[in-house]
């Protein structure tokens, strides 16, 4: 299988207007000095409506891409974000924990409610979970990429949950791919003049005819790894959308349904997989890894299974970690006792000692990167030439 790796016109060149040479975690300075850009688009808080509940659901994206688009065609990644809070309200997280506290169970409900809401209530700000892999965006776009993080709010402020989760989130990703493969094709489409800048203000960005729909990469954390799963499994490829190949796909700490009542929703032969998992992950079990090799049973494109020491879950997402500040923001490893800086996944497992923030951020960057440039296995790549 041909792997996402980019033809040369498509990662050299200059800085433009608008450019942002900065360093990713992990680059060298010499990856670095490929410069970027980036613009969002937003369709609405109530885009569409989730089957079976009518739930609204945003359609919104950040983009990063390298700043000489138009030489070229360019791989593209979709990132996609799991299961967290909704709407970034203080005074309701601060209502929780403290009704939390109090055992009131009542109280602890209806702030819940709050912080899981969508749309969030009129001067409550969305909660950017789809800002929190900026880290990983600017990286791959440094390498050619054009990369989208997309927003999944809509779907965790409603009541599906298991394989309909993953399935939701899966044709969330394929609603987008829909409208970037006619705004690649045509110029035209729900995102042609959508695209804003850090002003707000409308940029034009030639994507059409400079993007590569036939070599496309899929990265999921948390519930959205268990969902580009089941995006890439054999038995739901041909939901993909018309002029739309998926190349490669990558699960981190992946959130997998493991009492799923069918396992073919998430065989994948047909697609390199990589999955990726911490190992002082305190939300996401190490089944993850065995439900993935066993998901991949037969994949001859590649699978790799990767355990990073001392990573947890939240740090992936950078608006989950503690440094950000952000609302519901938390450190989920599991101390060590009476050894500090150490961790673990669960009590009496082997420990590890904690990666940073940044440190994580780096391991996560260096192996996703890897697995999409070089493949995941002999002589093979998961993302076209």
């Amino acid at each position: 299988m041909p792997a996402l790796v980019l033809a040369a016109a498509a990662v050299g060149g200059t800085a433009t207007a608008n450019a942002e040479p900065e360093t990713a975690p992990g680059t060298s300075a010499r990856a670095a000095a490929r410069p970027t850009a980036s613009v969002t688009y937003d369709l609405g808080d109530k885009a569409y409506r989730l089957p079976g509940t009518d739930k609204p659901v945003e359609a919104a994206g950040v983009v990063r891409y390298p700043a000489d688009l138009a030489r070229g065609r360019h791989p593209l990644v979709v990132l996609l974000h799991g299961w967290h809070e909704t709407c970034a309200d203080p005074e309701a997280e601060a209502a929780r924990t403290a009704a939390e506290r109090a055992d009131d169970m009542d109280a602890y409900t209806a702030a819940n409610k709050k912080l899981f809401s969508w749309p969030c209530a009129a001067g409550t700000p969305a909660l950017p979970s789809f800002r929190g892999y900026d880290y990983l965006s600017r990286r791959l776009a440094s390498r050619g990429y054009v990369v989208v993080s997309l927003s999944a709010n809509g779907i965790n402020a409603s009541s599906v949950t298991g394989d309909d989760n993953a399935a939701a989130r899966a044709a969330l990703v394929n609603r987008h791919l829909r409208m970037w493969e006619r705004l690649d094709r045509t110029g035209k489409g729900a995102l042609a003049g959508a695209f804003r800048d850090a002003t707000g203000r409308r940029k034009n960005v030639p994507f059409a005819r400079h993007l590569d729909m036939k070599n496309v990469g899929v990265v999921g954390h948390s519930r959205a790894g268990a969902a580009v799963t089941w995006l890439v499994a054999d038995r739901h490829r041909g939901q993909l959308p018309a002029g739309v190949r998926v190349t490669a796909a990558v699960a981190v700490a992946p959130a997998y349904n493991v009492m799923t009542e069918n396992m073919a929703d998430y065989t994948v032969t047909r697609v390199p997989l990589a999955v990726l998992r911490g190992t002082c992950d305190g939300q996401v079990g190490d089944e993850a890894l065995s439900f993935a090799a066993e998901a991949a049973a037969g994949n001859r494109h590649g699978f790799r299974r990767l355990r990073i020491p001392g990573a947890n879950h939240n740090f992936f997402n950078t608006q989950w970690s503690p440094h950000s500040g952000q609302v519901a923001s938390f450190d989920d490893a599991v101390p060590v006792g009476k050894r500090p800086g150490w961790c673990t996944d669960r009590d009496g497992a082997p420990a590890a000692r904690q990666l940073t923030e940044a440190q994580q951020h780096r391991a996560a960057v260096t192996r996703i990167d890897a697995f999409l440039r070089r493949g995941p296995g002999r002589g093979s790549h998961p993302l076209g030439r």
